[in-house]
């Protein structure tokens, strides 16, 4: 059976859900070690980018097939989609959602994204996204997602015909960059459910947002926020 959705934090849209094909009814969910928000304080290492960067050079600064190791498989880009999206539920969010419909301010135009597949377990994904901006436009625009997506604990999406029933909860964060964030949602469709981890890090004028499979994010966030604060 194919489950029809997975999730990505999408910062430059602010559509927090997107349809897309995914292999596999359901996807095991892996425990998070801490249920508490991460939002942190600059750790002053590593300096990072000392103005906004382009979409190009941020480019440069995803991750690749040699950062994550063997078993990866880049995925092509896949087209946007413009279905429908209404929030039940959970009027924060609902807001949220209104100001993207809109073309709303929380739109960082900067931005590169990848995703790959992991041939190491089954239906196993991994992206990454990154975006840059001022320190204030960033930190603003990210927490304001991020607390309108963990303001219910749960809440149910229509995209287009199909009804999601969604639950999240803040996880912790390594000690990473300036500020961080992290949760962890549950999508289920037809008794079916799909785990998915989202972990931004914001390393001066540039965040990464790492999402997928949990043991994937975690395995790689480190990297993906050492390579964002490359300076050269």
């Amino acid at each position: 059976m194919r489950f029809p959705i997975t999730t990505a934090l999408c910062l430059g849209t602010v559509s927090v859900l997107v349809l897309t094909a995914c292999s596999n009814g359901s996807a095991r969910a892996t425990n998070p070690t801490s249920s508490g928000s991460a939002s942190g304080r600059p750790e002053g290492k590593n300096a990072p980018a000392a103005g906004p960067l382009s979409s190009a050079a941020l480019a440069k600064r995803l991750l690749d097939e040699g950062d994550l190791g063997e078993g990866y498989t880049r995925k092509a880009e896949q087209p946007g989609r413009h279905d429908d999206v209404t929030v039940i539920g959970c009027p924060g969010l609902g807001e949220l959602g209104g100001d993207a419909t809109a073309g709303g301010g929380l739109d960082f135009p900067r931005r590169a994204k990848v995703s790959f597949t992991y041939a190491g377990g089954t239906g196993s994904e991994v992206s990454e996204e990154l975006y840059s901006g001022t320190a204030a436009e960033l930190s603003s625009g990210v927490s304001r997602i991020f607390e309108a997506m963990t303001s219910c604990p749960s809440y149910q999406v229509l995209i287009g015909s199909t009804a999601v029933t969604v639950t999240n909860q803040n996880v912790s964060v390594p000690r990473l960059g300036d500020e961080r964030w992290s949760q962890l949602l549950t999508f289920t469709v037809d008794g079916h459910s799909h785990v998915v981890k989202q972990t931004a890090v914001r390393v001066g004028m540039v965040v990464a947002v790492v999402s997928g499979s949990a043991a994937l994010v975690d395995a790689h966030v480190v990297k993906a926020v050492a390579k964002a604060r490359v300076t050269t």
